[in-house]
Order: structure tokens, then C-alpha cells, then sequence
């Protein structure tokens, strides 16, 4: 086992998430486990940036609601400014 590589990817434009393997001592014991990472990369005045976080199994979810819920608030707020044109 590579611990230094993802053993998956996914990505859309600048957006990537990767999948990671990794291990920890329970009741020593080792125990695999998996995160996963989301990065995203721009490029400012000619120089490349790029921003991480990581996350466990369970706060994928609760990712995908805030994100839904930010979503839902940007779509409404640009229909009620059309409405006001």
C-alpha cells in the first residue's frame, strides 16, 4: 500500500476529490480507513493556487447538505433579482 498516493481521483475543471487509504493502530491492531480530499486550483496573476480540506465518511454528507442548502439560497436570491429587473 502507497500511502502517499490516492487510490482514486475524480475531478471537474478545478475541482478534484481523491480518495485515500489509510491505517491506524486499534487495540493494536491496524485498521484501514478511508477519507477523502477535495482540492481546488486557480491561477491569480500568473501564479497557480490551490486550497485542500479532508474529510471522513461522515461529514461527507453533512458537506453535501450545506452545500445544497448554499445552492438553493444562490438560485432563489438570483430569481428574485430578476424579478425586480
Amino acid at each position: 500500500m502507497d500511502i502517499n498516493k490516492p487510490i482514486k481521483k475524480f475531478r471537474s475543471g478545478n475541482i478534484e476529490s481523491a480518495v485515500w487509504l489509510n491505517e491506524k493502530e486499534v487495540n493494536g491492531n491496524k485498521v484501514n480507513f478511508k477519507t477523502v480530499s477535495i482540492r481546488k486550483s486557480w491561477n491569480q496573476d500568473g501564479k497557480w493556487h490551490d486550497q485542500t480540506i479532508n474529510l471522513r465518511k461522515n461529514d461527507i454528507q453533512k458537506l453535501l447538505l450545506v452545500l445544497n442548502k448554499a445552492h438553493e439560497d444562490l438560485l432563489l436570491s438570483e430569481e428574485e433579482s430578476d424579478e425586480d429587473e
